[in-house]
């Protein structure tokens, strides 16, 4: 079963809503709202599109509204996988 890893994660967040370049998405980034780290709703809609079509699932709108920091939406995009939703 594959899983989205936070490198492969970043890569996609990098390629869909770009990087702020005050914010080192290198680091221990988990925890920390994608507020924070420059991303706004629109970032991550674009980010989540291409999630969702990369991997072939549907996250749902209230799943993504609660994915409010990386560690979150890679626990929602790999239980999505586990599930084959």
């Amino acid at each position: 079963m594959k899983q989205l890893t936070m490198e492969e994660f970043v890569e996609i967040l990098r390629a869909s809503a770009g990087e702020d370049e005050a914010v080192d998405l290198g680091g221990e980034i988990g925890d920390t709202p994608f507020a924070d780290l420059g991303y706004d709703s629109l970032a991550l809609l674009e980010t989540a599109g291409r999630v969702q079509r990369t991997y072939g699932i549907d996250l749902g709108d209230e799943t993504l509204a609660e994915a409010d920091t990386p560690r979150r939406f890679l626990e929602a995009v790999n239980t999505s996988l586990a599930a084959g939703v």
